[in-house]
């Protein structure tokens, strides 16, 4: 067997019926990272706990979700892959069905890690059986069509999270999974079979220190970032110790796993030069993705004052702008070399961000929509070229592995830029308002005409006396400038995200290798 190819070994079944069926688990679950986003203020109140408390309804499923990413590969080499992906399917419908029913914070937290547990597995042996189940010809295609699940699922999560929870409570987020999972359970189980590589071993040479390492790396690296901006980064002890530990966890795990003779995962897929700079590029591209995704949304309800529907609705557009893209993508794939066409995209994207950081303080619905629409068209040229190249060189025996630790590239970097984006909105707001109150001062012309403009507004509107009239427009006057220090750390980060596109756009250039068959080739 040549580099890339596999046994000539094909699916009974229509493989763009099994497509659809392990894409549409793998929606649930990418769906199920930002639906409750939204949500976290009404789970608050519904069980009595601080918003703070309530957070941790993310972290728990976070760090069971990034420690089984990395050995799903494991895990359905001993279990069967079509096995492994069943007990996913099944145990996360469950797990869904146990958080809408959770009375107390306790039980959600611990649903919400069942959650993140089982619903690790899906995405990464939803790729594997794309890679098994096209050849290099279709790849490209079978691709598109898992771009709609990680890319546009989070993308739509906070709309339909914030109508759920609007129109109905914050179970029903949860309670949403249970027909979905059981259709595409109901699918699986009838159309997908195992090739021949990808049976049950059986439980044999466990690999107990890596499994260990890459759990305590994972986890608490996602802790870190998660609680990281709660509790004011390293300036906390709680973040320092978990910061350590991840750094020890995750340089201890890849020594390990280069030295063990039958490790948990095989890293050495990351010899290859292909895997490795498209792996790189896709964790940049989450870092913005996810990002992207928080910053709208949260200055829609923050600065604008929309409610979660109508903030989550502001992506929804985007969302449809990728579906119909993506086809457009992999057609062009066919007639330009794969490299070009993603660097398109990070200019694209680039464009888009820096369109994005001009926003004005009294912005428009519509204009948010064009913004994310336009960030959305990026996007749209990154996801499937990227995923179809990286694989082009990586033995089907090796899929498993390289599935896990591509997909776990992706969703760490997400976090990261969660977490990043959450930590410089605030500093951001600080430095303008700083910037700002140098300017609150009665010698400051420009202050002062627009105080006297509140007071005579506000005596016009009530007839309120002097000083009464003053304390209000001050008021006014200091909401405003708080706002607009908002609005300047949003476009600050808009910016840097442009920048970073443009700094990572030429490492695509360095994709060489031929998509063998597709037609579409990196240079």
């Amino acid at each position: 067997m040549t580099t890339g190819e596999k046994p000539d070994w094909r699916p009974q079944g229509n493989p763009w019926l099994i497509a659809m069926v392990v894409t549409l688990a793998a929606f649930m679950e990418v769906l199920d990272t930002t639906i409750v986003n939204v949500s976290l203020r009404h789970i608050a109140g519904g069980m009595s706990v601080s918003y703070d408390d309530a957070t941790w309804t993310m972290t728990s499923y976070l760090v069971a979700n990034g420690i089984v990413l990395t050995i799903s590969g494991w895990l359905a080499r001993t279990l069967g892959r079509r096995r492994y992906f069943l007990i996913c399917l099944g145990m996360f419908t469950v797990a869904s069905v146990l958080c809408g029913l959770s009375t107390n914070l306790a039980e959600l937290v611990v649903a919400r890690a069942a959650q993140g547990f089982f619903g690790g597995g899906l995405q990464p042996i939803q790729q594997s059986i794309l890679l098994d189940t096209f050849g290099p010809a279709q790849r490209a295609r079978a691709f598109g069509l898992t771009a709609v699940a990680t890319v546009v699922a989070p993308a739509i999560g906070p709309a339909m999270g914030g109508w759920i929870t609007d129109n109905y409570s914050w179970p029903w987020i949860f309670f949403i999974n249970v027909p979905i999972g059981v259709v595409a359970l109901f699918g699986v189980l009838n159309l997908v079979e195992d090739p021949p590589w990808a049976k049950a071993q059986g439980l044999h040479d466990i690999d107990g220190v890596g499994i260990a390492l890459i759990a305590l790396g994972l986890g608490c690296l996602q802790i870190a970032l998660d609680r990281g901006e709660d509790e004011d980064w390293l300036g906390s002890g709680f973040i320092r110790i978990f910061a350590c530990l991840a750094v020890a966890g995750l340089l201890g795990s890849v020594a390990w796993l280069l030295y063990a003779r039958k490790p948990v995962i095989n890293i050495r897929v990351y010899a290859d030069s292909n895997f490795a700079m498209a792996s790189m590029l896709m964790a940049a591209m989450a870092v913005i993705l996810y990002g992207s995704i928080v910053l709208l949304p949260e200055m829609a309800q923050t600065v604008l004052g929309y409610n979660a529907t109508l903030s989550g609705l502001i992506l929804s557009p985007g969302a449809a702008l990728l579906i119909v893209l993506i086809p457009v993508v992999v057609q062009l794939q066919k007639v330009m070399p794969t490299k070009y066409v993603i660097a398109v995209g990070f200019v694209i994207l680039a464009a888009a961000m820096f369109y994005s950081g001009r926003i004005p303080p009294d912005v428009s619905f519509d204009e948010l929509v064009i913004m994310r629409a336009a960030q959305a068209a990026g996007m749209a040229f990154l996801f499937a070229p990227l995923t179809t190249i990286a694989f082009v060189n990586i033995e089907a025996k090796d899929n498993g592995d390289a599935s896990a630790l591509f997909t776990m590239c992706r969703n760490v970097s997400g976090s990261i830029g969660i977490s990043l984006t959450s930590s410089m909105i605030v500093e951001r707001s600080q430095i303008h308002s700083a910037h700002l109150a140098s300017h609150m001062t009665p010698l400051d012309q420009g202050y002062a005409t627009v105080l006297q403009q509140y007071q005579q507004a506000l005596a016009a509107m009530g007839g309120r006396d002097a000083m009464a009239g003053g304390d209000a427009a001050l008021y006014l006057l200091h909401q405003t400038f708080q706002n607009q220090a908002a609005v300047l750390a949003y476009s600050d980060l808009f910016v840097f995200a442009g920048v970073a596109a443009l700094c990572v756009l030429p490492f695509a250039l360095f994709l060489t290798n031929k998509t063998g068959g597709s037609g579409a080739h990196a240079g």
